[in-house]
């Protein structure tokens, strides 16, 4: 849909950007939004994206944007049509951009438990996950890829990829297997390569060992390199190398994690909000010490009493986030009467660590601020209060790390919120929260509907103060008031029917706005911007009626045609852009036809002979006749006027170029002012004659007269 200006389109992918500059392609696995192009397509491989759910968004005028007016809103308004299409291979043994690469799944089993130093008082026992691959051995060539696939199921602290048995093929060979290049490349969700991967290593150095790795579906690559390579002057003659593939799967029991299993885990329980909307709930530890009415909890009797090294301690909050809860917003809240020292990590999968968090907290200062899915408020030394956007579906880890863990935890009371909202601070109280589901109906989305001074994501932005609104609609309102000039001339000129086209098209237009800034409706918008859009169009092509000296009959007749016509286009889309060239051109058209009328009537050839006919189209092109016709011309208008009417519609045309979502209030107020102030000043610019008897110009015999006098100087 053609539009005055580009709406502020983005699209904001959450999980994987795609871009194309000058033929190269760019992969960011991260946050961000950016603008849309008219035309776009985008394609992913299963080796760039995950098997996950994908939610793709479009917003129109992102950012803290105050709309002033329903009608900015409404013209900018787009359509636009999205095709996806998802192909995949038939078999998950088979995967790779052509289905071509073979997948190995890794055989798991328990293999037991085992001990390690877990307190001072004593140990925890760590449960073992042992994967092999089916073969005892796997052999490939040099440069030859082989890809394994496993499922991690819980929550794991470690996960170590090494070979075993590694052998060179032919046995008799020359090489030797120190100097030989195997390397792994691990990936979470998708097939790892050696340009893309999370974990790379050299398994014939030493084991890759993945800490805290995140729960679902790994991929794992096997690259053998050198084995040809040239030793001691002589070229070796290693064709394969074979090995047996190991993943150990290292897991804490029920309510421990982090290192070596020290740290408290707590499974949150989900509390739904009574009276809301689905999917609003609290979480809360299981038998935990819940503050009434508050549903908060005490953190001090959770906290993990082990430290390493006496440094610091980790406490993990898991809770999950349903299918179709995406839309929604975590918020989590810590408060204390003292000073805290904690810092706050949150991942989504896994658990959560210095080196691998999807968001964190330490202080003001540092935290995930340059993510836009992350929102920090109000925070301080004694409070910690931020917002997870859009948060992803899954277990959800949350840890704390406490500081300075050698002091007594015991001293001062901290208390903590989690929580899953619709709306960031219920839209700060300055706004309405709106949802919607996505277009497969299975996810509920959010977010806020400001009102007229405040904007941002959460309507916390004051946009413009409430006395700069009242200064705001009273220029939009008042502004109407310049009617009063081309309204009160027709009326000096009896020209009844512009009078009351002027009148009531100044009193809509003021109605219409009051209720556009959210002053006072009469009448509901629609009828209300009906009003304004048709009585204006009418105001605009009866000033270029009036230009003309035709009988009333005739324009009153142009007046109902126009009505009819003007109705329509107020009635369909009054909005668009294009309709103020259509009025300018339906003026210019009915200007028009009322001088061929004035002619007509002024030169009937039906009222004279052939021969006198004849002798006049004969002596048509005279000299004579051209200058009497262009003086007859420059006496019908006051040309200052004239002057002055274009300027002052050229005023209304640069404000409305000028006018935006931020500056719409001044530059539409200059509009009404300058589309008026053209009205009079054209109105003003017809000479207007009287005969002897008062008669008007549109009078027939004062046309006959003018008709004589411009035969005489023909």
């Amino acid at each position: 849909m053609l539009q005055r200006w580009q709406p502020p389109i983005a699209r904001c992918l959450k999980h994987f950007i795609r871009r194309s500059f000058d033929g190269i392609q760019v992969l960011q696995n991260m946050e961000q939004c950016y603008p849309v192009p008219r035309n776009m397509t985008m394609k992913l491989t299963n080796e760039q994206i995950s098997a996950r759910v994908l939610y793709f968004g479009l917003f129109n005028g992102v950012g803290p944007t105050r709309t002033q007016s329903k009608m900015i809103v409404r013209n900018r308004a787009y359509s636009f049509t999205a095709n996806i299409s998802v192909e995949g291979c038939t078999t998950s043994t088979m995967q790779g951009q052509y289905c071509n690469q073979t997948i190995e799944l890794l055989s798991c089993a328990r293999s037991g438990n085992s001990s390690g130093n877990g307190s001072v008082s004593g140990f925890f026992n760590q449960s073992m996950v042992l994967c092999r691959n089916n073969f005892e051995t796997s052999c490939h060539g040099d440069g030859e890829m082989k890809i394994y696939s496993l499922e991690i199921l819980r929550i794991t602290e470690s996960l170590t990829i090494s070979v075993q048995n590694l052998r060179l093929r032919p046995l008799d060979s020359i090489g030797n297997s120190s100097r030989i290049y195997l390397m792994c490349f691990a990936r979470y969700g998708a097939m790892p390569l050696a340009t893309l991967h999370d974990y790379s290593g050299d398994l014939n150095q030493s084991p890759l060992v993945i800490r805290f790795p995140k729960v679902g579906q790994w991929y794992i690559s096997i690259l053998a390199l050198h084995l040809a390579k040239e030793i001691g002057g002589a070229l070796s003659n290693v064709s394969k190398v074979c090995y047996s593939l190991e993943v150990q799967e290292l897991e804490c029991p029920l309510g421990k994690a982090g290192p070596n299993c020290s740290s408290e885990r707590y499974m949150l329980q989900t509390v739904l909000r009574k009276y809301s909307t689905p999917f609003e709930s609290y979480y809360l530890p299981d038998g935990g010490d819940v503050i009434s009415d508050a549903l908060n909890f005490h953190l001090e009797p959770l906290l993990s009493n082990y430290s390493v090294g006496g440094l610091d301690t980790w406490t993990y909050f898991l809770l999950d986030v349903p299918r179709g809860a995406a839309g929604g917003n975590l918020h989590v809240r810590l408060m204390s009467d003292r000073k805290m020292n904690y810092e706050i990590y949150a991942r989504n999968g896994g658990l959560p660590s210095l080196i691998n968090w999807d968001y964190y907290y330490v202080n003001k200062t540092s935290s995930s601020g340059d993510s836009v899915f992350f929102v920090l408020y109000n925070s301080s030394d004694e409070k910690v209060d931020f917002y997870i956007l859009y948060v992803k579906e899954g277990i959800w880890n949350i840890a704390l790390r406490h500081l300075n863990s050698t002091g007594d935890i015991s001293d001062g009371q901290t208390t903590m919120s989690i929580s899953l909202e619709r709306c960031p601070k219920r839209c700060s109280y300055h706004g309405s929260c709106k949802s919607a589901l996505d277009t497969s109906g299975l996810t509920l989305y959010s977010f806020c509907a400001c009102d007229r001074n405040h904007g941002g994501f959460d309507c916390s932005i004051e946009i413009v103060s409430h006395q700069g609104h009242i200064w705001q609609s009273i220029a939009l309102i008042a502004s109407n008031a310049a009617a009063v000039f081309p309204a009160f001339w027709a009326l000096r000129q009896k020209a009844f029917a512009e009078w009351v086209v002027y009148t009531v098209s100044g009193i809509s237009s003021g109605l219409y706005h009051a209720c556009d800034v959210g002053t006072w409706c009469v009448l509901s918008f629609g009828v209300l911007q009906f009003m304004d859009f048709w009585l204006s169009f009418m105001a605009v092509v009866s000033t270029f009626i009036y230009l003309t000296t035709i009988d009333e009959v005739f324009k009153r007749a142009i007046h109902t045609a126009v009505a009819i016509l003007t109705a329509l286009m107020a009635i369909t889309k009054a909005t668009r852009s294009s309709n103020i060239i259509l009025v300018m051109g339906i003026g210019a058209f009915g200007l028009l036809l009322g001088w061929l009328i004035e002619f007509s009537t002024k030169y009937r050839s039906l009222s004279c002979s052939m021969g006198l006919c004849l002798n006049r189209l004969e002596r048509w092109p005279s000299r004579e006749w051209l200058q009497n016709l262009v003086n007859t011309v420059m006496k019908r208008f006051r040309w200052g006027f004239v002057l002055a009417g274009f300027i002052a519609l050229a005023m209304a045309a640069i404000s409305w170029n000028l006018e935006s979502s931020q500056s719409y209030w001044i530059w539409h107020s200059v509009w009404h002012v300058a589309i008026y102030s053209s009205s009079f000043f054209f109105l003003c610019s017809k000479v207007i004659t009287i005969n002897s008897g008062n008669r008007t110009p549109t009078d027939a015999n004062y046309q006959l007269t003018q008709q004589d006098s411009l035969s005489q100087g023909a």
